[in-house]
């Protein structure tokens, strides 16, 4: 699927965990993608988390290229099964995200607000996507920033076993609402 922004085309195709397994390891252990806590991360220790999650029914993990590079990484879960089980009531058609963007020597402005933004279209494309599930560390303010520009809405802290975390929820109108203003 592809999705245009003001910054460009942006195209997922799905992660190949041998493939991709360098270029993913660069980016958890970039001192940037502190919060993927993968910090000390070795490159099998990354093919392995990604092969796991290539080989479940509830989590998959994509690759969002622009202009031909990859540029960022977009996984999709089924809370009722991955990540916050016994941690919220989801409600049929909750579908969970996680996303990061590549580091660059070149920051672009307004470029992880179109990833957000493309991730988003990217669940939302799927009809049976009611709202979309986020748990980010509670100190991650500026993916909290983002996150609201986009339309979610935070609902309570919760203690993940790695982290304390911000549950926040994106219905599909609050989406549509975001990106229209």
């Amino acid at each position: 699927m592809t999705t245009a922004t003001g910054i460009g085309t942006f195209t997922v195709r799905p992660l190949d965990p041998v493939e991709d397994a360098p270029l993913l390891h660069g980016w958890v252990t970039h001192p940037k993608a502190a919060f993927w806590m993968m910090q000390e991360a070795r490159l099998h220790d990354v093919e392995r988390e990604y092969m796991a999650i290539a080989a479940s029914e509830h989590h998959d993990a994509f690759i969002g290229v622009l202009d031909g590079e990859p540029v960022f990484l977009m996984e999709r879960y089924d809370p009722r099964y991955v990540e916050l089980v016994g941690l919220y009531e989801p409600e049929p058609g909750d579908v969970g995200m996680h996303f990061l963007v590549a580091p660059s020597d070149t920051p672009v402005h307004g470029f992880t607000r179109a990833v957000i933004t493309a991730v988003m279209e990217q669940l939302f494309a799927d009809p049976a996507t009611r709202r979309v599930v986020v748990e980010p560390d509670v100190a991650n303010t500026a993916v909290h920033a983002l996150n609201e520009a986009v339309g979610f809405v935070p609902e309570r802290e919760i203690q993940k076993p790695e982290k304390k975390a911000l549950l926040s929820f994106c219905t599909r109108e609050r989406f549509a609402k975001a990106v229209a203003a």
